[in-house]
Order: C-alpha cells, then sequence, then structure tokens
C-alpha cells in the first residue's frame, strides 16, 4: 500500500502540506507516505492517490486534514465507506482520460524529488541512446522528422534553430531554457518542473548534445520558489550520478548546469530581452540580426526553448519522431499543453493532440462554464493572444487556424469567459499588463499602449466619443508595424479581437454609456423593486459603506450619491428585488 500526496503548488496552497502532516499524526507507517507534483486536476486539490499492493489506483479528492482518520481506516482496515464521500467521480475522471500526455506523462505520477523515480520510469535512456549510439546531427534530424515546434508561442521550427546553433562557428555554445513564463493564468512550465525536473534535464542535456554546447542555463522566475527547490535538488542528483557534468555515460560529451532566478519580467519571453536578463543588464530586446544562434549568450552561440519544448524531447528519442508526428494536423504536430482558467468547471492542466477543438478542451474535457451561463469567448495566447468568440467554438488548434481568428497558440493559456464577462474591459484588463511590461526602448509599445490604454479607461468609465473605435484600430495596426519585439507586436491583439468579434459593446459602453455585461462599475446603477423586496435586511446589513436604508418587513432603499456600486447588495439578496442596470 502507498499513499501519494500531490504537492505541486495548486495542490500546497489548497492545503496538501497539512494533509500528509494530518496522516502522519495518525500513525500510519511514514515509509507508506510520499509526494508527487501535480497532476493537473487543480480544481480538485487537495488530491491523496492510494495505491494497494497490485498498483491499483483509487484517487481521493478535496482532501482535508479531518479526512485523516478515514484514509487510516481504509489504509489500515479497508473501510472503503470512510472514504467514498473522496472519491474521485467518474465525470471529473474523463478529465485525464480524455488526455494524450507526453510533456505532461510523468506529473503527479512519480516523486519530483527522487532521480530513482524518473529513472524507473525510463528516464535517461534517450540521453543515454544519443551519447553513444546517434550523431548530433542524427539527433537534429530524429527532431525535424517530430515536426516538433517551439512550445513557448511562436511555433518556430525546433531543429532549424538547433541545426542554426550546431553549424555556428565556436567551441563554447549555450543551450537556454525560458522558464519564466510571464502570461497571467499560464503555469505549465511551471507544473513541469516542479512535478518531473528530470524529464526538463534530459531533453536540456540532449538539446546541448545537439547543438554542440558545454553549458545549460535554466532561466526561471523568482515567483516560482518550489520549482527552483526541486530543480536545483534534480540537477544536484543528476550530477551526483554524472548524468550532469564531464564525460557523461562515459563518453567525449560534458555539460554543466546553471539556473538563473529571473525578476519575472514579461518581456524576457523574447529571447534576446532574456539573454540581457541573464548577462545582469535590464531587459530589453536586441535588434537581430545577428540571432542568438550566431551571437547570443556572451556573444557566444546560443539556443533557447521554453520548458515544455524540452519536456517532449526525451519521448521523441525514445518512441521516435514518427510516433509524435502521427499525431497532430499537417501543419502542427504533437500534442500541446494548455492552462484551462476562468469560467469553466474543471481548470487545470490539459494535454491534447493538436488537430482538436475549442470546444473539446473547454466542453468535452473542462465541463462547460461553471456558472452555467452561456459560454462567450476565450482568450487564447495570453495577453500576447486574441479573444476567440462563441461561434467559433469549433476552431481546430493548431497555429494556421488559431492565427486566422486573430488569436494566437502562445504558450498556452486559455482563459475561459461567459456572458457576464465585459469584453471591453478584457481588453483593458490584458492592454494594463503589456502596458506595465513594456520595458520602454521603443516608442510605438512605450507610448501607443499607454494611450490605447488611456482611450480603454475612458470607455469603460462612460466617458468615449464618436472615433473611438475607429482611433484604437489605428493605434494598433502602428503599435504592430513599429514595435521591436514581439511584446509591442502582439500587445494589440486583444483589442483587434474584441473590436472585431464584439464590435456592439464597445458601441454600447460609448454611444448609450451602458455596458451590456454589467461589469463595468462606473456604468452600472444598482436600485431596489419596492414590490419584490421583503425588507429582510441582508442588502443594508451587507453594504460596506452604509448607502440602503429602510426598515424591518418594509421595502428598502439605494442613496444612489452614497453606493460605491460593489455589488455586494445585488449578490446578497434572495428575491431578486436589487435591479443592475
Amino acid at each position: 500500500m502507498r499513499i501519494v500526496i500531490g504537492q505541486g503548488s495548486c495542490g500546497i496552497a489548497a492545503g496538501a502540506e497539512k494533509v500528509r502532516k494530518a496522516l502522519l499524526n495518525t500513525g500510519i507507517d511514514p515509509a507508506l507516505i510520499s509526494i508527487t507534483g501535480c497532476i493537473g486536476m487543480c480544481y480538485l486539490e487537495p488530491i491523496v492517490d492510494i495505491y494497494d499492493d497490485s498498483d491499483n489506483l483509487t484517487r481521493l479528492v478535496k482532501v482535508s486534514e479531518a479526512d485523516a482518520e478515514a484514509i487510516k481506516s481504509y489504509v489500515e482496515n479497508g473501510d472503503s465507506a470512510a472514504i467514498e464521500k473522496l472519491i474521485v467521480s467518474d465525470e471529473d475522471s474523463e478529465f485525464l482520460n480524455k488526455q494524450t500526455r507526453i510533456a505532461l506523462r510523468n506529473c503527479g505520477i512519480i516523486n519530483p524529488e527522487k532521480i530513482e523515480a524518473y529513472i524507473e520510469k525510463g528516464g535517461y535512456t534517450a540521453l543515454k541512446s544519443c551519447l553513444t549510439e546517434k550523431t548530433p546531427e542524427d539527433v537534429i534530424e530524429i527532431i525535424k522528422t517530430s515536426g516538433l515546434a517551439g512550445r513557448g508561442g511562436a511555433g518556430f521550427p525546433t531543429w532549424f534553430k538547433w541545426n542554426a546553433a550546431r553549424q555556428s562557428a565556436g567551441d563554447d555554445k549555450y543551450l537556454i531554457c525560458n522558464a519564466d513564463e510571464g502570461d497571467p493564468g499560464a503555469f505549465m512550465d511551471r507544473a513541469v518542473i516542479e512535478s518531473d525536473p528530470h524529464n526538463l534535464i534530459e531533453g536540456m542535456l540532449i538539446g546541448a548534445y545537439a547543438i554542440g554546447a558545454k553549458h545549460a542555463v535554466v532561466y526561471v522566475r523568482a515567483e516560482y520558489p518550489l520549482a527552483i527547490k526541486r530543480l536545483t535538488n534534480a540537477i544536484k542528483q543528476a550530477k551526483e550520478q554524472g548524468i550532469i557534468g564531464e564525460n557523461i555515460f562515459g563518453t567525449d560529451f560534458s555539460c554543466d548546469f546553471m539556473i538563473k532566478a529571473g525578476a519575472g519580467a514579461f518581456v524576457c519571453g523574447e529571447e534576446t530581452a532574456l539573454i540581457e536578463s541573464l548577462e545582469g543588464h535590464r531587459g530589453m530586446p536586441r535588434l537581430k540580426p545577428p540571432f542568438p544562434a550566431q551571437s547570443g549568450f556572451w556573444r557566444k552561440p546560443s539556443n533557447i526553448n521554453n520548458v515544455e519544448t524540452f519536456a517532449n524531447v526525451a519521448w521523441i528519442v525514445n518512441n521516435g519522431g514518427e510516433a509524435f508526428a502521427a499525431m497532430g494536423t499537417e501543419g502542427s504536430k504533437g500534442t500541446k499543453v494548455f492552462a484551462v482558467t476562468g469560467k469553466v468547471k474543471r481548470s487545470g492542466l490539459v494535454e491534447i493532440p493538436m488537430g482538436k477543438t475549442l470546444r473539446d478542451v473547454i466542453f468535452d474535457i473542462g465541463g462547460g462554464m461553471k456558472t452555467d451561463k452561456p459560454f462567450k469567448a476565450v482568450q487564447m495566447g495570453g495577453p500576447s493572444g486574441g479573444c476567440i468568440p462563441a461561434s467559433l467554438i469549433d476552431t481546430v488548434i493548431d497555429y494556421k487556424a488559431l492565427g486566422a481568428t486573430g488569436a494566437i497558440m502562445g504558450s498556452g493559456g486559455m482563459v475561459v469567459m461567459d456572458e457576464s464577462t465585459c469584453m471591453v474591459g478584457m481588453a483593458k484588463f490584458f492592454l494594463d499588463f503589456t502596458a506595465k511590461e513594456s520595458c520602454g526602448k521603443c516608442i510605438h509599445c512605450r507610448i501607443g499602449t499607454k494611450r490605447m490604454l488611456e482611450m480603454l479607461d475612458r470607455i469603460t468609465k462612460g466617458e468615449g466619443k464618436e472615433g473611438d473605435i475607429e482611433l484604437l484600430e489605428e493605434l494598433c495596426y502602428s503599435i504592430k508595424d513599429g514595435a521591436l519585439c514581439g511584446l509591442g507586436q502582439t500587445a494589440p491583439n486583444p483589442v483587434l479581437t474584441t473590436i472585431k468579434y464584439f464590435r456592439d459593446e464597445y458601441e454600447a459602453h460609448i454611444n448609450e454609456k451602458k455596458c451590456p455585461a454589467g461589469e463595468c462599475s462606473d456604468l452600472i446603477e444598482y436600485s431596489i423593486d419596492a414590490d419584490a423586496c421583503r425588507g429582510c435586511t441582508l442588502c443594508a446589513r451587507n453594504c460596506p459603506v452604509e448607502a440602503i436604508s429602510g426598515s424591518v418587513k418594509q421595502p428598502h432603499v439605494i442613496n444612489t450619491d452614497k453606493c460605491i456600486k460593489c455589488g455586494k447588495c445585488y449578490s446578497v439578496c434572495k428575491f431578486g428585488a436589487v435591479k443592475k442596470a
């Protein structure tokens, strides 16, 4: 019998460490209890997996400290009734059953703090076969056959970047992993490092061998302390076993590893800005050419891929490039990991073959809207992406099809929205992020995003005027054409797509001074229907500024001069008496 507790950041935040300590306090043999990373079912954390002697799994979800004795009763006495209410439902089990996992294949399965657990799953066999049986050119050819594209957002062919760095002159080369992951709502890379750090190390070592690099660097955001801790531990273990360092597996290949904790600047998603930060400078993009493959870190030939890209490499080597290429579409091969968040019932990490549709992810795997309000849109690709409306829910997930909608694949953020979401407000939210994250190097991005944000702010406050929409569009295209790097070039996407698909909402804000979604507080007015009000006083008792008056069992009234439009009265009223207009 084994008890495995999910301890990714999401699990720990939900109370998984408290559950572990509670189980130890029951007197259960500590040798039976171990940890794992995030399996992706973030909405069900904390998760406790119990394996019997035949390795059959019983999964318990939303476990609390109070459930420790019940779990002990099941483990020691076989009392299944004690844990019946905790067992994952068949419906929730479909969340994982409908996925195809390659990059996430070990996440939530193995102990991320023990190299032995990774080796038992076939870890480092791909690296060994590359070093002892294949030339660097053979490895690049395997990656070329697989069709693996960079999973950081741009979707550039991985083999091409590797080959460019391979062919660059010089013996001192660097392989760099971008683990900065700056998109709001995205946590794919963090989960991989926390849950399967050796998979990242193996993929990077294979990449280093392919390009001829002696140095591997992981640039990870400092806000990921658990990821840094587990990756540091994994590097130490790999060094102890001779997998990192000199003459790996008795060959001529040597490679060292370094972790750089970055300050979390979104612009460092652009590879030359990341290199500047690595060198100790402010993260600002360089002019290209030269490209990093010719002149990168310390002006040496360098290659940069993100975590998810490297997480596929060992599997591809072990199973063949053809096996990876067999999944997906003609122009987008393999699987893709998405962080599904927002108004969806089952939020978490989803890995599916390219070629599935947005409907497959949001409704089939994600379970649809958790509010039971109609689906309205999904923001793909984070602040650099765009909003895809409900009318395009059957859009195929690949680089070309998503690009045709005005959105992008991005690193894999997927924010789901229902009818209560204001699309003008959503565009403002993402533009506020990119305006603040602009490095300021080029005028189009530094000033242009600021001017656009000011306009959106006016519109959401009811101060929009005729011609604002057209001016917004003009600014968007000017910024896209004039910005130096991908941050500025893609920053207008949320605005352009919301105007394209939800222009009527912009017009309502400007012409009618109304927010159709009822989300922009400056355009909302609350009132109480005297006929529906029962005088229960619940609204008055919950008003933070005492703007509601009235006697018990008598109709209440809102003082609109004092009302701060927080919506508390609207949410607590049980009789539908509070109206929002």
